[in-house]
């Protein structure tokens, strides 16, 4: 019988007492500086010196980039006073610091403390230095600290992963792209609030669309006083309600006045009778499918989940068109071989579990040409599809799992709570649309941040340019 693997040996961190420590007694600490660290440290401290962390800013002062913050190197000295000498136990009375040269990103620092007197009181005084990889001393100073008079060993505390991640940062990249294209002309479908009509017009202001506000003409008012916007310019259609205002927007569809629709603030599923109505909607041969796009803060790039809101409980054939309009997206968002994993319980085909068997046809329809422009494995676990920890922990061999740009969820409700458990519990944004229609459906939440909603617009503007727009 093997026995259980013990894992790493314990840590421990230990002192020196004031009696066992000597004049010329030493201890050092190396140290790299990632941009990170900065950005840490300007989190922790509240320092947001643009010398520091506004790399465009600090091109033009007059280090010519971006430098870690002087008191990084002194929370370095004073790492090693109170992990290495003394160490635990130690009180810090006094500390001088002179900074002679700048720290850059990538630069190697050598924290040194030597101890340069015992003095009564158990004190002691230390001079400290900080040198970078070039021999050049950056940092210098002299501490006085009370030295420990009992023994000390202690359990090295393993500290917290932390993930640095900029609220919209994903979105930003997304919102960029369309900086050079054309404004999408976009009936906005009863905007009759103020979120939803200010979203409709900080779209517009951002030229991404050409709004027609369809609804009902007070309501629409109201909404503009209580946000305090003007509606000067802008093109309304009146309607007495929101169905009559789902129907009209659908009709602009259909006459070639409008190449998207965008949610206000009527339900989904009234938005959605009109599009499918099979004599006066949007239908095409391509069933249609939401995507959710989350900016997930622990997670690398955007992150696509279908279907999350249209199709409660696809059958395979559904399902073919799910993973295609999620693919189109993908490659309009410049993702040039979108990686797609087809999620169930488990990564092994299973006659007894349905979604296996659906990821395995779907798998397969892919290598015959019935699914194209995407990469697409399964069955995956959640885990196996987004991390490569459980990946290599399996043994899977494959291009998509652990780092699948699309996840493919066995049924609506697995997908909507897939989604809103990340966004919920892990801090993601999500921007949606709605595919497969004759022009993409913006689909927003009242939940949604503002940069969201712009995201959404911008998902549907990419769209358009990408795949709709005529041939020269």
């Amino acid at each position: 019988m093997t026995a259980p693997d013990p894992g790493p040996p314990m840590q421990y961190i230990e002192n020196k007492t004031y009696d066992e420590i000597s004049v010329g007694d030493h201890a050092d600490l190396i140290r790299t500086l990632k941009a990170q660290d900065i950005e840490l440290f300007a989190v922790m401290s509240g320092d947001v010196n643009p010398a520091h962390i506004d790399a465009e800013y600090a091109k033009t002062d007059m280090f010519h980039g971006v430098i870690a913050h002087g008191m990084w190197g002194g929370a370095l000295i004073s790492a090693v006073l109170g992990t290495e000498l003394p160490g635990p136990g130690t009180i810090f009375l006094k500390q001088t610091l002179n900074f002679e040269a700048p720290v850059g990103v990538g630069d190697t620092v050598t924290v040194r403390v030597e101890v340069t007197q015992k003095l009564d009181k158990n004190r002691l005084t230390l001079a400290c230095t900080c040198i970078n990889q070039s021999g050049k001393t950056v940092i210098e100073g002299e501490a006085l600290v009370i030295a420990p008079r009992e023994k000390v060993r202690r359990p090295r505390t393993v500290l917290p992963d932390v993930h640095l991640h900029t609220q919209g940062a994903q979105y930003a990249r997304l919102i960029a792209q369309t900086d050079a294209l054309d404004p999408v002309r976009t009936a906005i479908v009863h905007p009759c609030d103020p979120v939803s009509l200010g979203s409709a017009l900080d779209a517009a202001v951002q030229g991404m669309i050409l709004p027609i506000l369809v609804g009902p003409r007070a309501k629409i008012d109201a909404a503009a006083r209580e946000a305090d916007r003007s509606l000067e310019g802008i093109d309304i259609i009146d309607t007495p309600h929101s169905h009559a205002a789902a129907a009209a927007a659908v009709a602009l569809v259909r006459a070639g006045k409008v190449t998207a629709l965008m949610k206000g603030s009527l339900h989904t599923d009234e938005l959605m009778e009109a599009v499918v109505d099979s004599t006066l909607g949007l239908r095409t041969e391509r069933r249609m499918s939401h995507a959710y796009v989350l900016d997930v803060p622990t997670y690398p790039k955007p992150l696509l989940i279908t279907d999350a809101a249209v199709n409660i409980a696809p059958d395979l054939g559904i399902k073919r068109d799910i993973v295609q309009n999620a693919i189109d997206l993908a490659l309009a968002l410049g993702i040039d071989l979108p990686k797609v994993a087809i999620l169930s319980a488990v990564e092994t085909v299973n006659p007894r579990i349905a979604s296996t068997l659906d990821a395995a046809a779907l798998c397969k329809m892919a290598d015959r040409g019935q699914i194209t422009g995407g990469l697409l494995d399964g069955p995956l676990a959640f885990d196996n599809a987004i991390s490569p920890a459980a990946v290599a922990a399996k043994g899977i061999v494959s291009q998509v799992a652990g780092d699948a740009d699309i996840l493919v969820a066995p049924d609506l409700e697995a997908a909507n709570m897939l989604a809103k458990q990340l966004i919920y519990l892990a801090g993601a944004d999500a921007a949606g649309i709605v595919l497969g229609a004759q022009v993409p459906i913006i689909l927003t939440s009242r939940a949604d941040s503002a940069v969201s909603r712009l995201a959404s617009c911008a998902l549907a503007q990419l769209f358009i340019s990408h795949h709709m727009q005529p041939a020269p």
